[in-house]
């Protein structure tokens, strides 16, 4: 079975890829309430079965625990310590079932970053000590075409912190998931102009 996957891998890469930018926006679970983390992908596509890149994510929501400090007058005062972490995402999605409408991935990622906690005392911004972040994030991942260009699609998944910290490193662990509206732009152009050159020399467009 091994042979077969590393056969069906080089089968896959010999020929020239597409490129590939996506866009997303992840929810997962922190402090017991739903936050959004947000990424940007850029990565190459071998034969539509086979996607590889590096990207990066962050938190987007607040997430945030008090915090007594002596302000800048001196005087004692609670804030908001707010958490913050970004890191830079390396992920391969494998699709392993594909018909004309339906396609079922298992997508991989990798993720190594920093997260710390900052708080603002007189609109001045103070961080803590950052820490490193080592993630690992499994899932799996179906689509559905609507149209040629068209689709839905979601992304469930779990994020596990392999390095952790006593503060932030094992509250990340979380279960993720994605809905997500796709659209293939190279197809729609085809179907909108199939007498144009381009059209005519890499469509018509294709389920």
């Amino acid at each position: 079975m091994k042979a077969q996957f590393l056969d069906t891998i080089k089968s896959l890469t010999s020929k020239k890829p597409s490129i590939g930018i996506r866009l997303e926006s992840r929810y997962s679970f922190l402090r017991n309430g739903l936050v959004k983390v947000e990424g940007v992908r850029l990565g190459v596509v071998f034969q539509k079965k086979l996607k590889v890149g590096v990207g990066y994510s962050w938190l987007k929501s607040d997430v945030s625990d008090d915090l007594e400090i002596t302000n800048y007058l001196g005087n004692k005062e609670t804030v908001k310590n707010y958490l913050e972490f970004g890191y830079i995402a390396y992920y391969a999605d494998f699709f392993f079932y594909k018909t004309k409408r339906w396609q079922l991935s298992v997508p991989l990622q990798l993720g190594t970053g920093l997260a710390w906690f900052q708080y603002s005392d007189n609109n001045i911004k103070t961080r803590s000590k950052k820490h490193f972040l080592l993630l690992y994030e499994p899932g799996i991942s179906v689509q559905f075409k609507l149209t040629q260009w068209f689709g839905l699609g979601t992304d469930i998944g779990y994020r596990f912190t392999m390095k952790n910290t006593q503060r932030i490193g094992d509250k990340l662990n979380s279960p993720t998931y994605a809905f997500k509206l796709m659209l293939w732009f190279d197809q729609l152009f085809y179907v909108i102009a199939p007498k144009h050159v381009l059209s005519k020399k890499f469509g018509p467009a294709e389920w």
